[in-house]
C-alpha cells in the first residue's frame, strides 16, 4: 500500500491506517528517537504493511520525523503505528539526552527528516 504521489500501488486513506484514531496509548513525540526490541528484530521479517517498513526501516535507531520522511507517511499517522509498536512491545523510544535538552544532532536529524517531507 502506498501513500505516495507515484501512481503505482493501492492507495490508502490515513485514517485507515490508524482505524479511525488521532493517538496511540504511548505518545511519540517528533524528536523521539524510537529502536527495534528483540521482540521487534524477530518479527521484522513478518509483520506486513507500514508496521512491517518500520520494522524494516529501524534496523538503526532514527526520530519519528525521519521513519514519516523516509516512508513516506504523514507524521500523525506515524506517531500513531510508532506508539501502537511500543504498545505492543516492538519498538522501545528515547525521549531524552544525557543532559535533559534535545541533542543538537538529534535536532539536525529531525529537521532533515522534516524538509524531507
Amino acid at each position: 500500500m502506498s501513500l505516495g504521489d507515484s501512481g503505482d500501488g493501492l492507495r490508502v486513506r490515513p485514517y485507515a491506517i490508524t482505524r479511525g484514531r488521532t493517538r496511540a496509548a504511548t505518545d511519540v513525540p517528533i524528536e523521539a528517537i524510537v529502536y527495534r526490541t528483540p521482540k521487534g528484530e524477530s518479527a521484522r521479517n513478518s509483520m506486513a504493511l507500514e508496521r512491517g517498513q518500520i520494522l524494516q526501516l529501524l534496523s538503526t535507531p532514527q526520530s519519528a520525523a525521519e521513519v514519516s520522511a523516509r516512508l513516506r507517511l504523514p507524521l500523525g499517522v506515524t506517531r500513531v503505528v510508532l506508539g501502537d509498536l511500543v504498545d505492543e512491545g516492538y519498538l522501545a523510544l528515547n525521549t531524552r539526552s544525557a543532559s535533559g535538552r534535545p541533542d543538537l544532532r538529534l535536532l539536525e536529524r529531525v529537521l532533515d527528516g522534516l524538509q524531507a517531507l
